[in-house]
């Protein structure tokens, strides 16, 4: 008895004197929860995809759809009130300019309003107007009312933009600016058509503009009043127009809905989009709660995408392979580690009675033989070399067997398995959403030059009121750069050529060269950014015009759309002017595919935007929109391409690819992780503990050994320290008392 309880104590103090933290333990027992964890993520992520994910794709398409609807609205509504209020104050001076001459230059430079008219807001006179007649009951009813000391009109500021119904059903946006100047306040009113955005509808594709209250205001494509979609969309559009948007989203509520119908059969999806504001943004259109809804009749596959099978598959060899890989690290790196520290143990406590046992595996085998000559050494031996014991397999080897193994079940998941490849069908609602998007985008910029131009214009309206040698052109010009950040720089040029008067950034006009007609023009091929600007000549000036050059940021954000691919805007050899920022681009580079630059030239032959589903060595949709042959743009010959690879769509095939390498991605990143870290912090000191023992067998005691680590390999330095102490005697040295470690 009393010996079974020596023994039981003597197991007691080595359980006490082994590390628990640090050492192999950790890694190997790291690696086997991640390959579990590994494992379950693949049988779940791996499921069967049903079809019904082809409905994710044409959905979130629809919202983008109507997205760049929104934001066209509300660009064109923004710039019209931004364009009368910026009219009105170009009209102050010290005496008020007559009515009708404000009137008639407004209607020379803007054609976008149905009726202008200016009126006294204290009498509620109409002091003259053009084009059809507006409702000045509705104007002068919202207006404060006006004080004599109120001379610059500021009461009217109160009105800002408002959306009226006509008695035809037509809905109108008023928008109405201060005229100053005078004693009395003016007030400039315009009247405009409330369109759907510019977006090709086709005779598939519903589009509707409506109110917060659900009111539909403007309409385009088939009816679709009497649907219960329809009605549900206003209302959750109308719902969400007041929610906060997410930062870098869409500036407003944005989402899609999916019609009722039965699998297999016709559905309608349909994407809304608020026209709001992101905090801190101005916008005038932005509050008057107006939502974009888009609609297409699409119909639903019932077929699916079997992947469940391989998932767990997948997911059992994977648990297979971490059990045989735990089970070889234990047996080949931890054990012998263990048995390692318990012989050292045993001989710096002065156990000699027994020799130390035989290990396999390159390392402890030669930590065996260099403790078994130590303790010969300890009876009285002679210090002997241990022919470095090289039998067996070593630790690093069998590490890299370890991480083989399981790179093995990883690559094939990463490279190879499950590869969607170019047989995958792509919707062709996706392909035809495609071009209506490229041709949205066309439009859009194309109206932001003209809009820019319209700016420049009616600078130059100005401007000729002057002689150009005093400070107000350089005030105006000020001004217009201060409230357009579409403008780099503007300025005024004489008929040679020469800068007049400039605000901004540095001309880029050619010097000695003379103004180009009223147009928007590009003025270099070559260089490090495209320099295009707005021509317009002063009436009446003796050749004086007025040049605004847009700024290249102001390019790239017209053409940046999300779900839209890489977009570029290219000039009429196809070079490239302006790119989204996602992808970044070099100006003036060539499209990068031949088969882009076939589909350049395809629609500017057929004058319309023409979207492929190019075949190579991966499927991707494609698109180009020339921009339309009117207004100041139309020397330009530019146009608008697309192109996103398929891999990129919501398709089942490609989220099946997607999640299979997402499997052998964790699977590689465990591995590495964790055998990485076993090397580090146990195989890589192994070794330099084989070489240490050797030495100290055969006969180094001077050199003392520190260990590095609280863990197995550094319990075995310190006993291996403790035993060059107690031999050191032997060689004449003053030797320490052997302590306990």
């Amino acid at each position: 008895m009393s010996a079974s309880r020596g023994s039981r104590r003597r197991k007691a103090r080595r359980r006490a004197d082994m590390p628990l933290l640090g050492g192999a333990r950790p890694p190997i027992a790291a690696l086997l929860a991640l390959l579990l964890a590994v494992a379950g993520a693949t049988a779940l992520v791996l499921g069967d995809r049903d079809r019904a994910s082809l409905d994710a794709a044409v959905l979130t398409s629809q919202q983008h759809v109507a997205e760049d609807g929104a934001l066209s609205l509300r660009a064109s509504l923004d710039e019209s009130a931004t364009d009368l209020q910026r009219a009105a104050a170009l009209f102050t001076g010290p005496e008020p300019v007559p009515a009708d001459t404000v009137l008639d230059k407004l209607g020379k430079v803007y054609n976008k309003w149905r009726g202008t008219a200016v009126i006294d807001p204290v009498g509620g006179t109409l002091l003259a107007a053009r084009g059809e007649n507006i409702p000045l009951a509705t104007v002068l009813k919202g207006a404060p009312e006006a004080k004599g000391d109120d001379k610059d009109g500021k009461a009217a500021f109160g009105l800002g933009p408002r959306l009226v119904k006509l008695r035809s059903g037509e809905t109108r946006m008023l928008v109405v600016a201060a005229l100053r100047g005078g004693d009395r306040p003016r007030l400039l009113v315009a009247s405009g058509t409330l369109n759907v955005p510019g977006i090709s509808s086709g005779e598939d594709r519903t589009l509707l503009v409506v109110d917060s209250a659900g009111t539909v205001l403007a309409s385009d494509g088939p009816s679709v009043a009497r649907k219960s979609w329809a009605e549900k969309a206003r209302r959750t559009a109308a719902a969400d127009s007041a929610k906060t948007p997410e930062p870098g989203g869409h500036p407003g509520a944005s989402g899609h809905l999916m019609g009722g119908g039965k699998r297999g059969e016709e559905r309608t999806a349909v994407g809304y989009a608020a026209a709001g504001r992101a905090p801190g943004e101005t916008s005038a259109a932005g509050a008057l709660g107006l939502s974009v809804i888009t609609s297409v009749e699409v119909t639903e596959d019932i077929s699916a995408v079997r992947t469940q099978a391989f998932g767990l598959a997948a997911a059992g060899i994977l648990l297979a392979l971490a059990l045989v890989v735990g089970w070889v690290l234990l047996r080949t790196v931890q054990r012998p580690l263990l048995q390692l520290y318990l012989e050292s143990r045993r001989l710096s406590r002065g156990e000699l009675d027994r020799p130390v046992r035989q290990f396999r595996g390159r390392e402890p085998a030669r930590i065996g033989a260099a403790l078994e000559s130590l303790r010969k050494q300890r009876l009285g031996g002679r210090p002997t070399r241990t022919g470095r014991a090289r039998g067996g397999f070593g630790t690093r080897g069998t590490v890299i067997v370890c991480a083989a193994v399981l790179l093995a079940w990883s690559a094939p998941l990463l490279f190879l398995l499950n590869r969607a490849g170019s047989t995958v069908t792509v919707p062709q609602q996706l392909v035809e959403d495609q071009r209506r998007r490229t041709d949205t985008a066309a439009d859009r910029v194309r109206k932001a030059l003209n809009e820019g131009w319209a700016d420049v214009a009616s600078v130059a309206q100005i401007v000729g009121a002057g002689d150009g040698k005093d400070g107000a052109d350089k005030a105006v010009l000020e001004t217009t750069l201060r409230e357009h950040s579409r403008y780099r720089s503007v300025y005024v040029l004489d008929g040679d050529g020469k800068v007049l008067s400039r605000a901004g950034d540095s001309p880029r006009h050619p010097g000695g060269k003379k103004p180009h007609p009223d147009s928007v023009v590009q003025l270099n091929t070559s260089g490090k950014e495209p320099a295009v600007a707005a021509y317009a000549a002063v009436p009446g000036g003796k050749g004086r015009t007025v040049v605004g050059e847009y700024d290249t940021q102001f390019l790239i954000s017209l053409v940046t759309r999300p779900g839209l691919g890489q977009v570029w805007l290219v000039d009429k050899k196809h070079r490239i002017i302006a790119a989204d920022r996602a992808h970044g681009y070099r100006a003036f580079a060539k499209l990068p595919g031949r088969h882009l630059n076939d589909l350049a030239v395809s629609a500017r032959r057929d004058s319309d935007g023409t979207a492929i589903l190019h075949r190579s060595r991966n499927s991707s949709i494609a698109a180009a929109a020339p921009f339309s042959d009117n207004g100041a743009v139309k020397g330009l010959d530019w146009q608008v391409i697309s192109a996103q690879p398929a891999a990129w769509l919501e398709l089942p095939e490609y989220t099946a690819e997607r999640h299979t390498m997402l499997a052998g991605l964790l699977g590689v990143t465990a591995a590495v992780a964790c055998l990485g870290w076993l090397h580090i912090i146990v195989i890589r000191p192994l070794r330099n503990l084989a070489d240490q023992a050797e030495a100290l067998a055969g006969g180094d005691r001077k050199t003392v050994l520190f260990p590095q680590h609280h863990d197995e390999v550094g319990a075995v330095v310190r006993n291996l320290e403790l035993i060059r102490q107690q031999l050191r005697p032997a060689t004449g040295a003053s030797a320490k008392p052997a302590g306990r470690n």
